[in-house]
């Protein structure tokens, strides 16, 4: 069972697309100098399809849902990816603080993200918007996810 604790509208956590972005609790990585520490507690709403159907068309002009978590219960997080893709033709981004997509995902339902984040926060490495990040962005192309890590570094123009 996925908890929400809130939500926003950002254009900074997913490249070139407008976001809801969802908060998950019930984290189970506790990364040292995590700045959600927060959400690593069993707290908040249970996440339905219905409270996310109310989100989504609340928020017109959106053109992403992003799921802030979720890796306590990775089968219920697919479950609603693919709600969104087949009830609102929404891109579905996933942060991660895995080093991998689980096994746990079949193929189809893998697929059925647009971007995924994956990395735990390694304070020595920084956040994604170091080039010195352990955490990767990537982003489906076809049925291939390409690193696109650069378009969070700010001292990265040439790409």
């Amino acid at each position: 069972m996925l908890k929400f604790v809130d939500f926003k509208v950002t254009f900074q956590e997913v490249p070139d697309e407008i976001s809801l972005c969802i908060n998950l609790s019930g984290c189970p990585h506790k990364c040292e100098g995590c700045h959600s520490s927060y959400l690593q507690e069993d707290i908040g709403t249970v996440l339905t399809t219905q409270l996310l159907d109310k989100m989504i068309e609340s928020n017109s002009g959106i053109t992403c849902v992003c799921f802030l978590g979720g890796d306590n219960d990775i089968p219920s997080l697919c479950t609603l990816a693919e709600h969104i893709k087949n009830n609102h033709r929404l891109k579905v981004a996933w942060y991660t603080g895995l080093n991998w997509i689980p096994s746990s995902i079949d193929r189809p339902t893998y697929i059925t993200f647009d971007f995924v984040k994956s990395g735990p926060y390694i304070k020595s490495l920084g956040p994604l918007t170091s080039n010195t990040t352990n955490q990767r962005f990537y982003a489906k192309e076809g049925l291939v996810f390409h690193d696109i890590t650069y378009k969070f570094w700010t001292n990265n123009n040439e790409n």
